[in-house]
C-alpha cells in the first residue's frame, strides 16, 4: 500500500512537472510573438522545423499559410540549387566553366581582356569584376534585354575581392541556365525541383511600370515568378514562396539534398555551395548561400525584408521567416539565434 502510494506520487509529480513546463514553453512563446507583433511588424510568417518535423508556424499582417511573399535574394539561394541539378545532369560541365561558353553570339567589348576569363564559379561566389560603382538598376531594367546589358557591365579590372551583386551581375547566371538547358528557368525549376517537393509556382510575372513592381512585390495573393523581357526568371529576386515551400528549400539541403527518397540535387553540391568560398568582412560566402558558422554546419538564405531560410544542421533545425518589404530592418539572425533557436532546440 505505502509502495503504491509512493509510485502515485511520483506520477503526479512527473505529470505536474510536465504541466509546468509546458506552461513556461507556452509563455516563452507568447512573449516572443508579442516581440515579433512589436519589433518585427514586417513579418508575415514564421515556420520552424526540427529533425524533418513542424514544430512551430504562425502568421501575422492577415496572411496565411497559402500566402506567399516575394523572397528577394533568398531566390538566389534556389538559384544555386537550380545550377548545382543542371550541372549534374550535365547540361553545365562545372563552376570553372567559362561564362561566355554560353554566349557564342556575344560581341565583347573593345579592348575587353577580363571577360573571356570569368567562370560560374565567379558568380555563384560574388568575385566577378563589373565595370560599375554602383549597380546601374534603371539602365539595366530599362534595357530590352537583361542578360546582355548585364554582360556588357562585366570584366574591367579583376581583384578576386567579393563584390555583392545584388541583382544585375548575378542574372547573367539566368542566360546560363537557359542557353545550357534550352528551356526557361521556371520550367526548369519545376520539372527539377518545385514540383517534386511540392513547392508552387505556376507562371511568369511580367513588371512593366516601376509603379507595378512596387505594387506587386508588397501585394498579397501575388505568386509566380518575375520575368525579364526575354521570359528570363532573375537569378537574384523576383521568386514568391510561402514559408513552408521556404523551409522545404531549408529542408532539402539539410537532409543533404534528398527528398522523399529521391537525390533531387547531389550530396557533393549541397556540401560544396553551404562552405566558404569567399568572404565580405566577416561574413562567409559560398554558392549564393551565406555560411554563418561552416564548423557548426550553419548556414542561410538571406533577402531584402528579412527574408531568410535558415539551417543549422548540428541542431536540426530549419527556420523560414517571410516578411514584407521595409528598409534597414533589424537583424534576423540574431532574432533567430537569440529567440528562436533557445525555444526549440531542446524539442
Amino acid at each position: 500500500m505505502i509502495f503504491n502510494a509512493l509510485m502515485l506520487n511520483s506520477k503526479d509529480i512527473l505529470l505536474f512537472k510536465k504541466e509546468e513546463q509546458n506552461r513556461m514553453k507556452n509563455t516563452s512563446i507568447l512573449h516572443f510573438e508579442q516581440l515579433i507583433q512589436n519589433d518585427y511588424s514586417n513579418i508575415t510568417g514564421i515556420l520552424v522545423e526540427k529533425n524533418g518535423g513542424k514544430v512551430y508556424e504562425q502568421y501575422w499582417n492577415s496572411y496565411t499559410p497559402e500566402d506567399a511573399v516575394h523572397i528577394f535574394s533568398v531566390t538566389k539561394s534556389v538559384f544555386s540549387t537550380l545550377i548545382g541539378i543542371a550541372i549534374e545532369k550535365g547540361y553545365i560541365k562545372g563552376v570553372e566553366q567559362k561564362v561566355l561558353d554560353f554566349f557564342p553570339d556575344y560581341t565583347i567589348p573593345e579592348g575587353e581582356t577580363t571577360i573571356q576569363n570569368i567562370t560560374i564559379r565567379h558568380l555563384l561566389t560574388m568575385t566577378a569584376p563589373y565595370k560599375y560603382k554602383e549597380e546601374p538598376y534603371a539602365a539595366f531594367f530599362a534595357s530590352e534585354d537583361w542578360v546582355t546589358a548585364a554582360l556588357d557591365l562585366l570584366g574591367g579590372e579583376y581583384t578576386g575581392e567579393f563584390l555583392y551583386a545584388a541583382i544585375v551581375g548575378t542574372h547573367i547566371l539566368s542566360g546560363i541556365l537557359a542557353n545550357a538547358t534550352g528551356t526557361s528557368t521556371l520550367e526548369f525549376a519545376n520539372e527539377n525541383l518545385f514540383i517534386p517537393l511540392g513547392i508552387h509556382v505556376p507562371h511568369n510575372v511580367f513588371l512593366r511600370t516601376e509603379e507595378e513592381h512596387n505594387t506587386l512585390m508588397n501585394t498579397k495573393g501575388t505568386c509566380g515568378w518575375v520575368a525579364d523581357p526575354q521570359g528570363r526568371n532573375p537569378a537574384s529576386w523576383g521568386l514568391f514562396l510561402t514559408p513552408e515551400e521556404m523551409a522545404k528549400i531549408g529542408q532539402l539541403y539539410y537532409n543533404g539534398g534528398m527528398w522523399n527518397d529521391e537525390q533531387i540535387v547531389p550530396a557533393s553540391w549541397v556540401v560544396e555551395s553551404t562552405k566558404e568560398h569567399s568572404r565580405w568582412g566577416e561574413l562567409s560566402y559560398g554558392y549564393l548561400w551565406w555560411v554563418i558558422n561552416e564548423k557548426e554546419h550553419i548556414y542561410a538564405a538571406i533577402g531584402d525584408g528579412g527574408n531568410v531560410v535558415y539551417v543549422n544542421e548540428k541542431k536540426g533545425l530549419v527556420i523560414a521567416i517571410a516578411a514584407l518589404f521595409l528598409p534597414n530592418v533589424t537583424d534576423r539572425i540574431r532574432l533567430i539565434q537569440e529567440h528562436i533557436e533557445p525555444l526549440f532546440e531542446n524539442l
